[in-house]
């Protein structure tokens, strides 16, 4: 592999990471390291495990240490949003951040990302939270399962950090009908209250639908562990009723649910691309170049499929 990697770690390497709870599954490192080789940087992409509790400190030890930024995955997007100094205008939409990029000012008293001053700065550093999810999530869908999804009858299951950003983009991609469950009913019935707020042309039902639905999106984190039960209520909801099926789970490559789904006869596909298209992005937040997409999917495949 050309690029950073072949450099030796010195006191010039710069560092990004990702912090969630768990976080052995992370494909993140492999995915962002070979696109920091392509583009010639002499910075590493780590993942630490940080509980919740853990977070605040976690982001201001990385800020202290002039970090370039960090990815969020599970629980800490929601979290973060009151950790951080100011939020773009796409975690402000979004209500998550799952990319942060920290930043000082230059000589004209501009916020810009920590490369660009080359050094370490003296001054004042800022943490930016950005959400990079929304968009990859609906890039994927096209992509892996060729969805249009306006018009689209949807059932989303979860109302957490990743159910909420599902949710709401699939709404201002009018969607016209979403169907809400999560295992705490009050956080899908006020979801379903923004969603009314914010998009009044998508219906929303908190429940199980009785037609059949063109998509059964699974936003929760049941299917990580082999032993986790299905992520919805079997007894009221056949997988034989949906046309599509699709899991931001990724490793597994296929869980318990995307197997029910191809048995029941749906197209079915796992959240990689969703992956691969919010680091991408992530990593043109932070350098300011465009991502080599290809070489980053090229780098995840191998790490979650073996090829």
């Amino acid at each position: 592999m050309s690029g950073s990697l072949r450099q030796a770690i010195d006191a010039t390497t710069r560092y990004c990471a990702v912090l969630g709870h768990p976080i052995k599954h992370s494909a993140s490192p492999a995915l962002q390291n070979a696109g920091l080789a392509a583009l010639g940087l002499n910075w590493r992409y780590l993942a630490f495990d940080v509980p919740p509790a853990l977070l605040r400190d976690a982001l201001a030890g990385a800020k202290a240490m002039r970090f370039v930024g960090l990815n969020l995955t599970v629980p800490h997007k929601l979290l973060a949003c009151d950790m951080v100094d100011t939020l773009d205008e796409s975690a402000v939409s979004w209500g998550a951040v799952n990319t942060i990029r920290f930043e000082a000012q230059d000589g004209a008293g501009a916020w810009v990302p920590l490369p660009c001053l080359g050094g370490v700065p003296p001054g004042a550093v800022r943490s930016r939270g950005f959400n990079t999810d929304a968009d990859a999530l609906v890039r994927s869908l096209r992509q892996s399962l060729g969805l249009d999804l306006a018009g689209m009858k949807v059932l989303l299951l979860g109302a957490g950090g990743a159910g909420r950003v599902a949710a709401l983009k699939l709404a201002t991609e009018r969607v016209a009908h979403l169907f809400l469950v999560n295992r705490t009913r009050s956080k899908a019935e006020a979801l379903a209250e923004e969603i009314r707020s914010r998009c009044p042309p998508t219906t929303v039902t908190v429940g199980y639908p009785a037609p059949r639905v063109d998509l059964v999106l699974n936003a929760t984190s049941l299917g990580l562990g082999a032993e986790d039960p299905a992520p919805f209520d079997e007894a009221q909801f056949s997988l034989s009723r949906a046309a599509a099926a699709y899991d931001m789970i990724y490793r597994p490559a296929e869980t318990r649910f995307l197997r029910a789904a191809k048995a029941a006869g749906c197209r079915a596909a796992n959240g990689l691309g969703m992956l691969l298209y919010q680091g991408a992005q992530a990593l043109e937040i932070w350098t300011g170049r465009s991502a080599p997409v290809e070489v980053m999917r090229r780098a995840l495949e191998a790490e979650v499929y073996g090829t």
